[in-house]
């Protein structure tokens, strides 16, 4: 007689937790046949693509329209009655499934919220019966390396009531010789970072994700702060750290215009392509995030031609972690790197899918946060089980951005003398 498959899901259990703002979202903890589990809570964003997997919400008064009765019972009914019997090994069969009971482009039926918390709750039980880690299952016997860190130090944007224009100003540690020793570089940047604004009276509190909240009178004043700060740590800006800025431009404006309301004008695409041009030229920038519009292809091109030789352009709000989107970006050149974000996507088959599609273009692959974060530290071994050389979790402050930058230092102490980390290498060319 055969045996009993102990990795065939048994239940799906979805509750109401809270994240970093206080708000509702979804925990999914998936039970197997042998016993195992796995939990995961899905995060929420608040500069979202257009095109992104949708949050399923109650609306209403209660909560301010944030609840999530309907993605839970979503989960607890449709969806846990679909994956029942199915084997949480096979992930592609799982999210497949998922895909085809929501029916929708965009997750809208079911809940991007809920269908992100079960993929992964499926991969987290799948993970516990194998006896590993995430990471170790994730990564199927391929070589990984630790992810170099993306570091907020100012928030600004939507996660600081538009405080900045610029949604994230972060450093790259890529000087560093592991992943341990970045984060004490980042640590050092970040408290330094504090002083200089403390001192100038430019200190207004913490934003979202842990990062200062600043009151600077211009966007470039803060580059000139974040260069200070690298100096004040005692490190070489460009050489031991770099800067990287999401503009998260997709907030800023349409049709090609884009507003700096911080300073009172309106540029358009080429203006608005000079500006970054110039800001490469005077400062260390490694990285620029969404420098224009999820919609504005023709600004994207014009900027990738001139610059994506000397800087890595992020698609966050553009690619929307899309294979399909990643691939046509690839085909026009209109950047050379990839945000992944599973509740982006609404499932972990469809973010791998993303990631992917992005390592076959020699895009560099970024595994991220949202700004509505939880304790959960599953991206963590996303990034380093998929290898995909960076992680940006936000700042180095608050609990649950913290959990995730510990728990690389816990996978980087586990993989001892195998353990390699990425910096600079895992940069666009």
């Amino acid at each position: 007689m055969g045996g009993v498959n102990k990795t065939l899901i048994a239940s799906v259990h979805a509750r109401r937790v809270w994240d970093s703002r206080g708000r509702p979202t979804v925990e999914a903890e998936v039970t197997l046949d042998g016993g195992a589990t796995g939990r995961a809570i899905a995060p929420a964003g608040a500069s979202r693509g257009a095109r992104e997997a949708v949050d399923l919400r109650d609306g209403g008064e209660r909560f301010g329209g944030f609840g999530v009765d309907r993605a839970l019972a979503s989960a607890n009914g449709e969806i846990a009655d679909a994956l029942g019997g199915l084997d949480a090994c096979n992930q592609f069969a799982v999210d497949t499934t998922i895909i085809h009971l929501d029916g929708s482009p965009n997750k809208a039926r079911l809940g991007g919220n809920a269908t992100a918390a079960v993929s992964l709750a499926v991969a987290q039980a799948a993970a516990a019966a194998s006896g590993r880690p995430l990471w170790q299952y994730l990564a199927a016997g391929q070589a990984v390396s630790l992810p170099m860190p993306e570091i907020q130090i100012f928030g600004g944007g939507a996660h600081a009531r538009r405080a900045l224009d610029l949604q994230d100003l972060m450093v790259m540690p890529i000087g560093a010789a592991s992943f341990s020793d970045a984060i004490v570089m980042v640590a050092e940047i970040y408290r330094a970072a504090g002083s200089l604004m403390a001192d100038a009276g430019k200190l207004a509190g913490v934003a979202d994700e842990g990062g200062y909240w600043p009151a600077f009178a211009t966007n470039e004043e803060a580059l000139v702060t974040l260069v200070q700060a690298i100096e004040r740590a005692g490190y070489r800006p460009g050489h031991d750290a770099a800067l990287s800025i999401d503009v998260a431009a997709t907030e800023l404006g349409r049709d090609g215009r884009y507003t700096l309301a911080l300073e009172g004008r309106t540029l358009d695409r080429e203006a608005l392509t000079q500006l970054l041009l110039g800001w490469l030229d005077r400062y260390p920038i490694a990285s620029i995030e969404d420098p224009f519009g999820e919609d504005d292809r023709e600004g994207w091109t014009m900027f990738a031609s001139a610059a994506a030789h000397r800087v890595q352009i992020v698609g966050d709000d553009y690619l929307t972690t899309n294979a399909p989107r990643v691939a046509d970006a690839a085909a026009d050149g209109s950047c050379n790197a990839v945000l992944i974000k599973v509740n982006q996507a609404g499932t972990l088959t469809e973010a791998k899918a993303a990631l992917d599609a992005g390592k076959r273009a020699g895009f560099a692959t970024i595994v991220s946060a949202r700004s509505g974060e939880t304790e959960d530290v599953a991206i963590a071994h996303l990034a380093v089980g998929w290898n995909a050389g960076q992680l940006k979790v936000g700042s180095f402050a608050r609990g649950e951005r913290m959990a995730k930058w510990n728990e690389v230092l816990r996978i980087e102490e586990a993989l001892g003398g195998a353990a390699h980390y990425a910096g600079a290498s895992a940069l666009p060319g």
